[in-house]
């Protein structure tokens, strides 16, 4: 299983998100110094979930690093996070 489906398997099966678009950006920060010793990717990730209404900007980000937290290391070294609610999502 590939990174990007890895980290889409842990954000559905904690959110059931309306709408889920994963970028995998590690190509970008090929050959900056610490990639070759961390082994995980630049992703970006835009999430439509309802679980998001009502809380905070940072109240969002931490529900996805939690979601995802077991993938960090070797797989995720780094996570943009824009997580909205189905009502802010046009």
């Amino acid at each position: 299983m590939s990174k990007v489906e890895q980290l889409q398997q842990a954000l559905e099966s904690a959110f059931q998100p309306e709408a889920l678009e994963i970028i995998d950006e590690s190509y970008k920060h090929a050959g900056h110094a610490g990639v070759k010793e961390h082994g995980g990717g630049h992703f970006v990730v835009h999430i439509t979930a309802d679980i998001f209404a009502g809380k905070s900007l940072i109240a969002r980000h931490r529900l996805v690093n939690d979601a995802a937290r077991h993938l960090f290391g070797a797989t995720i070294h780094a996570l943009s996070i824009h997580a909205k609610t189905n009502k802010e999502n046009p």
